[in-house]
């Protein structure tokens, strides 16, 4: 069996690139069915005709629908679209590797959507987090891993950790940081998220995750 999963994004799409690399079709134990079962990157779907990302998934051989949100009249206009195009592909987990736009109550009662934040939540929500990590007076910055509610940047955390600031570090060496510990922390978050373990952990395993 396949758990079906869409990654939007709406800009260079690194994490988005990451996530296809480290899970597309790879094999796994489910924690709780012991069953085996392979995730499957069945979608990306961008906001931005602009971004590099799309290039990515062309690179990757992964499905890209865009969808511009100022062709929409409204926020839930355009949830409604993404929502359509979705159910569609028969997604059941939606992923989101820097997409920018707040998703309405409408988009995130209906799938499943896991987020990632470049701070050690609750501290520093919203889109200036990493430089208002760097510039807070804690000595630490970090990545989390979260649900997504009808609350910016306020959903159950799934997987987090915290970066330890460096003395007289640039803003640049901070973030460059930041983003080393993205690459590595989502795609744990995901698979701990989705109760999925890797196939050596559990080697008697059966076909069929559900």
């Amino acid at each position: 069996m396949q758990i079906q999963c869409a990654i939007l994004f709406s800009g260079n799409g690194s994490n988005m690139q990451n996530l296809i690399e480290s899970l597309h079709n790879q094999t796994f134990t489910h924690s709780h069915t012991h069953k085996e079962c392979s995730l499957h990157i069945a979608l990306t779907l961008c906001n931005n005709p602009n971004a590099y990302g799309i290039t990515r998934t062309k690179n990757l051989h992964i499905p890209c629908v865009v969808l511009p949100h100022r062709d929409y009249d409204s926020r839930e206009d355009f949830d409604k679209q993404m929502i359509a195009t979705l159910r569609s592909y028969k997604i059941e987990y939606v992923i989101l590797a820097g997409f920018m736009r707040i998703l309405t109550p409408l988009f995130t009662n209906t799938f499943r959507t896991i987020n990632i934040h470049p701070s050690f939540l609750p501290e520093h929500k919203g889109a200036n987090a990493i430089k208002d990590s760097f510039y807070a007076s804690q000595s630490y910055g970090g990545v989390s891993v979260h649900w997504v509610n009808e609350e910016l940047d306020g959903g159950e955390i799934i997987l987090q950790e915290k970066l330890e600031n460096i003395p007289n570090e640039s803003l640049e060496g901070f973030e460059s940081r930041i983003h080393a510990l993205e690459y590595i922390l989502y795609p744990k978050a995901i698979l701990k998220a989705l109760h999925l373990l890797p196939q050596e952990s559990s080697p008697h395993t059966s076909k069929g995750c559900k």
